[in-house]
C-alpha cells in the first residue's frame, strides 16, 4: 500500500502552470492525454543530486553531460550558488577495454573527497530494493575501477572515512578496502528466500521504508547489520508472462496473521574479524524497525516494537558485549506510526537525543538525556511537525517542517532548543521541502504552491536570506503561457460532528454556476495521507484538467484517518478501516449533490491502491449517491494484505475479525448498482492480483454485471512503455461513456 505515495511516482517531477480562461491576446490550446502520458510537454526541472561538502562552502550536483548520455559532477560555491569546477566529466568515464562511458545515476563521495562512487545499471527489484554495477573514480589519478565483477550487488555504500565499500549480493553482505580491492565476505549462508543479510525483507522495505539493512560505525571498523530468518514465511506465488511456459516467481509474503522472519541484529568488527549478535529480547514476534549509530563508536541504538505496533523501545547496545537497555518507552492505545517519527537524533558527544512524538496528540520534538529522562518538549500547539530536518549544537537551533500555518501547507520554521523565539524561514504560501547543510550555515529550498510551479532557491542559515534562485522553471512557464489549465480551488465540506473535511474542485475553464455538471471524486484516504494540498500540480491533477474542459467537476476530500490534523483525527479509523473513510466520502458527495451546480444524478469516484478500496466500498455502500467507479490495485480483503500495514491498524484477524470483514468490498459485492471498472496489475508484488480475482468472483456470484482489464506483468504502479497513456486513456473512455 502506498502511503503518502499516490500510484504516479514516476512522474512526481511534472508540474503545470494553471492559468485562467484568459487568453493574453492568443487562444490557448487545451492539453492531449499525449502530452502527460507519451511526450512528456510539461516535464519540470529541478536541481538533482545534491551533496554538501565537508569544508561547509561548497556543494555538489548532477548536470547532464553535452557529450555523453550521463551526467557531470560539478561543484558549486554555496555563498553564490554558482558552478566553480567539474570534478567527473560523464564522457571521460570509460572502462580498461571499452569504448563506451558509463552511464551513472548516482553517487557518493569518499571522506577525503578524493574518491567517487558511481551507480550505473540499476535494476528494480521491488519498491526501494535494487541492483546495479558500481564503479569507483579516484579523481586525483583519473582512474576508473569496477567495484563488481562477479554480479551485480545492492547498497554500495562508502565507509565514513572513505577507505572501504560495503555491499549486498546474494543475501550475503561484503566489503571491500579500496586500497587493494581485495573483497572480504562478513556473511556466507545467505539464500534466496531463506536467510537475508544486510537487506530487508519485503515487508520490511515496504512497510518500515527501507531497503538497505546494513550501516557502517562512525569510526570505520564495524558494520551493523540485520539478519532476517524467513525460512517460515509463507510464500507468494505470482506468475510472469511471456514464455511458451509462464514463469513462477515466489518471494516470501507474510499476510495479516501469517509468520514473519525472525530478525536479528548483528555487528561485525573488522580489525578483530568478530562477529556480536545484540540482545533484543527472547520474543521473536516483533520488529526492528530502525537501527542508529550514536555518536560513540561502541553503542548502538535501536528501535524495538511490539507485533501490534502500540509499544515502542528504544534500546541502546553495548557492541563488544551485546547486552542492551531500554532507555525509552512509548505505549499508545492506537499504534506508534515509526515511519511518521522517524526523527531520532543524537547529540554530538552522545549528550543527549531529540526525537519526534505524537505522544500529546500531536507530533512535536522533544529532548531527552541519554538515560532516556525528558528534559523537555520544544515545540508545542495544535499542530503537526512533518519533520525534523536537524539540530544546530552549535547556535541551540532546531529546524523543522510543519503545518502551523494550515494542514495544506508545509513550511519551515526554526525554534531554540528551550522552545523559544520560534520563526518561520519559508515566506510563500504552499509547501516548502528542504535540503540543509551538514553545519547548518545554507539550505536548500523546493517549493511550489496551486498557483506556482516549482522553484529551487538557496539560502543562508540561520536568517533565511536568499542567496540565489538555482531554478525557477522559466521554460516550463514560457511553454505553459499557450496552454489552457484548470487549478485547484480549496474549500471545506461538513460531514458528522461537525467536522469540516478539506477539499479541492477543478472546474472547467468556462464554468457557469447556473449550469449543471457531473463531478468526479477522486480518493486516497487511507492512514497519515493528504490528497488536498497546496502545491503545484503534476500528472493527477494535470488529468482531472483534462476531464474538467470535457465538462466535468473533479474533486477530491481528504477524510477522517488522513494526515496533518492531530492524531485524534488520524487514528479515528484504528480497528475498523473504511467505515469512517467511506461515510465521509459518501456525505461529501451529497453536499455536493446539494450545490445548485452539480447534476445530482451523476456523481463518479475513483481511486488507487486504497484509494480502489475506498472506491470500490463507496460504490457498494453508497450506490444511491455513486454512479460510477473507477478501482485501480485495490485491496479487497485485508487478509489478503501484508502484516506490518495491515495490523498496525487491524490488530491481527484472529484478534480483530470483523474489523477484517465488515468493511471489505467483497463482503458488499451484492450492492453493486452503477457503472464500475476493475483494473489491476498481474505482476503486482505489493497489493496482489489476487484482491481483483476474488472480488470479480464475488462479484459474478451475485449477478452483478461490471468491466475489468489486466495489465500484464505490471506491477502496483501499472507503467511501462506505452501503459500509462493506455490506461488513462482507458478511464477516460470509461468516465465518459458512463458518467
Amino acid at each position: 500500500m502506498r502511503k503518502n505515495h499516490h500510484p504516479f511516482k514516476w512522474l512526481t517531477l511534472i508540474y503545470l502552470i494553471l492559468f485562467s480562461n484568459a487568453t493574453f491576446g492568443q487562444e490557448k490550446r487545451t492539453p492531449t492525454l499525449d502530452d502527460l502520458f507519451k511526450d512528456r510537454t510539461f516535464q519540470v526541472n529541478s536541481v538533482y543530486g545534491i551533496n554538501w561538502m565537508r569544508d561547509g562552502q561548497y556543494y555538489t550536483s548532477l548536470v547532464p553531460d553535452q557529450n555523453s548520455n550521463s551526467f557531470n559532477i560539478i561543484k558549486f560555491d554555496i555563498t553564490t550558488g554558482n558552478p566553480v569546477e567539474t570534478l567527473v566529466e560523464g564522457s571521460k568515464l570509460i572502462p580498461e577495454g571499452q569504448t563506451e562511458p558509463i552511464r551513472f545515476t548516482d553517487y557518493s563521495l569518499s571522506a577525503d573527497e578524493n574518491k567517487v562512487l558511481l551507480v550505473t545499471d540499476e535494476e528494480a527489484i521491488y519498491r526501494r530494493s535494487s541492483k546495479a554495477n558500481f564503479y569507483v573514480y579516484d579523481m586525483q589519478e583519473e582512474s576508473l575501477k569496477a567495484l563488481n565483477e562477479g554480479g551485480k550487488v545492492s547498497y554500495a555504500t562508502l565507509s565514513p572515512d572513505g577507505s572501504k565499500v560495503a555491499y549486498v549480493r546474494d543475501n550475503n553482505l561484503y566489503y571491500k578496502e579500496l586500497d587493494d580491492m581485495e573483497e572480504v565476505a562478513v556473511t556466507t549462508d545467505g539464500e534466496f528466500n531463506k536467510i537475508i543479510y544486510g537487506s530487508a525483507d519485503w515487508v520490511y522495505e515496504e512497510e518500515f521504508s527501507f531497503a538497505k539493512a546494513f550501516f557502517w560505525s562512525p569510526d570505520s571498523e564495524k558494520l551493523a547489520f540485520y539478519k532476517f530468518d524467513e525460512s517460515e514465511v509463507k510464500e507468494y506465488n505470482m506468475q510472469q508472462w511471456g514464455e511458451l511456459y509462464p514463469q513462477d516467481y515466489k518471494f516470501k509474503y507474510p499476510k495479516a496473521g501469517e509468520k514473519n522472519s525472525v530478525v536479528e541484529v548483528m555487528v561485525y568488527d573488522i580489525p578483530d574479524e568478530e562477529m556480536v549478535t545484540m540482545d533484543i529480547g527472547e520474543e521473536t514476534d516483533i520488529y526492528i524497525p530502525r537501527i542508529y549509530w550514536t555518536n560513540d563508536d561502541d553503542l548502538l541504538s535501536i528501535i524495538r516494537m511490539n507485533r501490534l505496533q502500540n509499544k515502542l523501545e528504544i534500546l541502546h547496545a553495548n557492541i563488544d558485549t551485546g547486552e542492551t537497555e531500554v532507555v525509552l518507552t512509548e505505549e499508545s492505545d492506537t499504534y506508534v506510526d515509526i515511519n511518521y517519527n522517524d526523527n531520532l537524533t543524537y547529540l554530538e558527544d552522545n549528550d543527549g537525543f531529540i526525537r519526534t512524538s505524537e505522544q500529546d496528540g500531536y507530533k512535536h520534538v522533544y529532548l531527552y538525556e541519554m538515560d532516556g529522562d525528558l528534559v523537555r518538549q520544544i515545540t508545542n500547539g495544535n499542530y503537526d511537525v512533518e519533520e525534523l530536518i536537524g539540530y544546530d549544537e552549535d547556535r541551540e537551533l532546531v529546524y523543522y517542517i510543519s503545518t502551523e500555518d494550515s494542514p495544506l501547507e508545509r513550511h519551515l520554521y526554526r525554534i531554540n532548543v528551550k522552545g523559544k523565539k520560534k520563526e518561520r524561514l519559508s515566506e510563500k504560501d504552499g509547501v516548502n521541502d528542504i535540503n540543509m547543510n551538514p553545519d547548518f550555515t545554507y539550505y536548500i529550498q523546493y517549493h511550489s504552491s496551486a498557483t506556482e510551479p516549482l522553484t529551487v532557491t538557496l539560502h543562508k542559515a540561520p536568517s533565511g536570506e536568499l542567496v540565489k534562485v538555482l531554478e525557477d522553471n522559466s521554460e516550463l512557464r514560457e511553454t505553459l503561457e499557450n496552454v489552457n489549465l484548470n487549478t485547484k480551488e480549496f474549500f471545506t465540506i461538513p460531514v458528522a460532528d461537525s467536522i469540516r473535511l478539506n477539499a479541492y474542485m477543478i472546474k472547467p475553464a468556462d464554468f457557469d454556476p447556473t449550469k449543471e455538471y457531473p463531478v468526479l471524486m477522486y480518493v486516497y484516504g487511507g492512514p497519515g495521507s493528504q490528497t488536498v494540498l497546496n502545491n503545484f500540480s503534476g500528472a493527477r491533477e494535470f488529468w482531472h484538467s483534462y476531464l474538467a474542459d470535457q465538462g466535468y467537476l473533479v474533486v477530491s476530500v481528504d477524510n477522517r484517518g488522513t494526515g496533518a490534523r492531530g492524531k485524534e483525527f488520524k487514528h479515528l479509523t484504528y480497528g475498523q478501516l473504511g467505515k469512517y473513510e467511506v461515510a465521509d466520502q459518501i456525505a461529501a458527495a451529497k453536499y455536493l449533490a446539494s450545490q445548485p451546480y452539480v447534476d445530482e444524478d451523476r456523481i463518479g469516484i475513483w481511486g488507487w491502491s486504497y484509494g480502489g478500496y475506498m472506491t470500490s466500498l463507496a460504490m457498494f455502500l453508497g450506490s444511491d449517491i455513486f454512479d460510477t467507479g473507477i478501482a485501480v490495485a485495490p485491496v479487497t480483503n485485508w487478509r489478503f494484505y501484508d502484516t506490518i500495514y495491515t495490523e498496525r491498524y487491524l490488530k491481527t484477524p484472529q484478534e480483530n475479525a470483523s474489523g477484517y470483514d465488515d468493511y471489505s468490498p467483497i463482503t458488499h459485492a451484492d450492492k453493486l448498482e452503477g457503472a464500475y471498472l476493475l483494473i489491476h496489475g498481474t505482476g503486482d508484488d505489493n497489493v496482489h492480483f489476487q484482491n481483483a480475482v476474488e472480488l470479480q468472483d464475488a462479484l459474478i456470484a451475485e449477478g452483478k454485471q461490471f468491466e475489468s482489464f489486466y495489465y500484464p506483468n505490471r506491477n502496483h504502479g501499472i507503467y511501462g512503455g506505452n501503459t500509462r497513456l493506455h490506461l488513462f486513456t482507458m478511464m477516460t473512455d470509461f468516465i465518459l461513456e458512463n458518467l
